[in-house]
């Protein structure tokens, strides 16, 4: 267990400005992406002015009325966007305590009758009355703009950081037109004495990155370390946290971890914690199966260094080896949004809810 981590790492951006110092971020890169699957980014490209207004927005976002949240229900969309009422998802069976709302960069949804079911997974988001929260709409959507251009360069220094040429990840894109990336808004309450402390439970993301903003100074993500220790990855202002989905783990034959994680919810007298994950999705076609990159051998000796991981209590998007990308992720969406699937994937719900709705479900 000489690779096993008791920290989340925290890397400077700004050191890939520099010939002399882009080395240097390359070699944190590579030990973050093997070794822990987690890391703190700062001095990032995404404008401090955008992070700022759009922190200001969330508590006037999840105070609009009742009616106005309703109006752009999950359960309207088939692309699994709007807003979620607090305890609407699960996780492995287990009601997540957080209230939400799922946005995406622009998109028109590329499904037509008779093409693959999951192609309706993406499609335009449904956003809150312009007249209610006037500019948030426009803030949102520069945010998501930015974080994944991003996320694309940074992709492409993690393909450095594995030995592979900048471009060799292009492959499991499509062009932007056809691309659509998630950013959801989240609430976590303050438990009032009442409830589990599952603000969300034990999982993997699915795509290559997810980009997390920490919006508020509260504590309660947690990953999992190899040992199967949970680890707090507490808010640092001006950072990203940047974490490997199960896809990129996928492609990357186990090099780059996907790091089981979870969050608690804010304990008896707090107040409510707030966060943005942003998840970079891959094309929706792309069948990883199928797909083989040629590592150098001594990044992969780093893998054989590193061991293998104790058991986790993450166990979602494991069919990645059989299933398109887009499969996999809709079944993921499904499992964790059943009033959505069974309103628009009738089929998908009777297999994975063969008694029906589950019951927290039907109470929220």
């Amino acid at each position: 267990m000489a690779a096993n981590f008791s920290s989340v790492p925290l890397l400077d951006f700004s050191l890939i400005s520099s010939d002399a110092t882009k080395p240097e971020f390359i070699s944190q890169l590579r030990h973050a992406l093997i070794n822990v699957g987690f890391l703190y980014l700062k001095n990032h490209t995404v404008d401090k002015q955008v992070v700022d207004d759009l922190i200001a927005y969330i508590p006037k976002l999840f105070e609009l009325p009742q009616d106005a949240k309703n109006k752009i229900f999950m359960a309207n969309s088939p692309h699994f966007l709007g807003y979620s009422k607090l305890g609407a998802e699960f996780t492995k069976g287990k009601t997540d305590y957080r209230e939400q709302f799922d946005f995406a960069t622009p998109h028109e949804t590329q499904w037509r009758p008779g093409a693959p079911e999951y192609l309706r997974l993406w499609g335009p988001p449904q956003w809150p009355d312009d007249a209610l929260l006037p500019g948030f709409r426009n803030t949102m959507e520069k945010y998501l703009a930015q974080v994944q251009a991003l996320s694309y360069q940074f992709i492409s220094l993690l393909a450095e950081a594995f030995g592979l040429p900048a471009d060799a990840l292009n492959k499991f894109y499509d062009t932007d037109e056809l691309m659509q990336h998630r950013g959801k808004v989240v609430k976590y309450p303050a438990n009032d004495g009442t409830l589990t402390d599952q603000g969300v439970g034990p999982h993997y993301d699915a795509g290559f990155l997810t980009f997390l903003l920490q919006a508020s100074p509260h504590r309660g993500l947690q990953v999992q370390n190899l040992s199967g220790q949970w680890i707090d990855a507490p808010p640092i202002p001006g950072t990203f946290v940047v974490n490997i989905g199960k896809a990129l783990e996928f492609v990357t034959r186990g090099l780059a971890r996907a790091t089981s994680h979870r969050v608690l919810s804010p304990p008896v007298g707090s107040t409510a914690r707030y966060s943005v994950p942003f998840f970079q999705n891959i094309s929706l076609n792309a069948r990883l199966a199928d797909e083989v990159l040629d590592f150098p051998e001594d990044i992969l000796k780093l893998k054989e260094l590193r061991g293998e991981a104790a058991s986790t209590d993450s166990v979602n998007f494991s069919e990645f080896d059989r299933e398109p990308s887009g499969r996999v992720n809709l079944i993921g969406r499904v499992k964790s949004h059943p009033d959505v699937a069974e309103r628009h994937y009738p089929e998908l719900f009777r297999q994975y809810f063969p008694s029906g709705l589950p019951t927290q479900a039907s109470v929220y």
